[in-house]
């Protein structure tokens, strides 16, 4: 018998600077949190395939944490991302330079499952930035990653 494939489900925001998708993971928040607040962790989960390696910063991250990391994305770059926003078991989003945040917001629906919705918001990046989003057409392609990231983070945290 075939294995179901599995897929986040897009979610259309009404802006086309913001880039969200959801998915239900069969275990808690914490347990989906402790996976997110590890940035030792973001490589297995990165669903656009440019993380390459973590770099720098604490095993567990919290509001105002700095961490660092290897990229790849046409040409080897580094990264250093802030945590902007935190509140233990349910949200973290971080931003870099570029000031666009990745958000995760984490709902636990019972029967020890989570609903995680990933965001792209692209909405705080400057006006340069902006620019070099809109001729990378970073959005429609960060709308796929954010929804691979989802399938990953699921698979991650269900492994027994």
């Amino acid at each position: 018998m075939a294995q179901e494939k599995v897929l986040a489900e897009i979610i259309q925001t009404g802006n086309s600077k913001i880039k969200s998708a959801r998915i239900v993971i069969q275990t808690t928040p914490s347990g989906v949190f402790s996976i997110l607040n590890n940035p030792k962790r973001h490589k297995e989960i990165d669903g656009s395939k440019t993380i390459t390696a973590n770099i720098s910063g604490p095993d567990e991250l919290v509001l105002g944490s700095k961490f660092g990391m290897k990229m790849h994305l046409g040409v080897n770059y580094r990264i250093r991302n802030t945590i902007v926003e935190y509140k233990k078991d349910e949200l973290i989003a971080w931003q870099h330079l570029g000031q666009w945040r990745w958000r995760y917001e984490l709902v636990d629906i019972g029967g020890g499952a989570t609903q995680v919705t990933e965001t792209f918001d692209g909405t705080y990046a400057p006006a340069i930035a902006q620019i070099w989003l809109n001729l990378r057409k970073a959005y429609p392609w960060t709308q796929i990653a954010v929804a691979k990231t989802l399938v990953r983070l699921k698979a991650a945290a269900e492994v027994k």
